[in-house]
């Protein structure tokens, strides 16, 4: 798929911040972050929706969001929990048609920071922001 942004990042033709990656998925900072540590984790075989992967892929997938997670929690972002959610098909806002889940670092009291986020939508220092989850993943991930 030549077209889908996110075959590219696969391919290696397309740059992104790399926080997880395995033979079968791969976790990399979402351009348009809600908050800083907003991670993407899509399968490498592209599905352009959620029927359209196993449950195996379907475990893979939230096995890395889990992982994901709980970096979020432990690195210097020190989120106090995190969303993760699907947006399947456009009824539901996915803008790119390549099955991905979100992670999102949360905080308390964070709901007038998220709302800003959603609107803003921006990193002011994606480097650093891979650096902090990466370190926090576990060893061989």
């Amino acid at each position: 798929m030549s077209e889908c942004v996110f075959c590219a990042i696969v391919a290696g033709t397309a740059p992104a911040r790399m926080v997880y990656s395995d033979d079968h998925v791969m976790g990399f900072l979402d351009i348009r972050p809600v908050r800083p540590g907003h991670t993407l984790v899509i399968p490498r075989e592209h599905h352009p929706d959620l029927a359209g992967i196993t449950s195996e892929m379907g475990t893979r997938l939230f096995d890395a969001a889990r992982l994901i997670g709980a970096a979020l929690r432990s690195s210097s972002i020190a989120a106090d929990g995190v969303n993760v959610m699907i947006n399947d098909g456009r009824a539901a806002f996915q803008t790119v048609f390549h099955t991905h889940v979100h992670v999102v670092p949360r905080h308390h009291g964070d709901r007038l920071s998220f709302a800003r986020g959603l609107v803003m939508r921006r990193d002011p220092d994606p480097d650093a922001t891979v650096a902090a989850v990466r370190a926090a993943m576990p060893e061989g991930t």
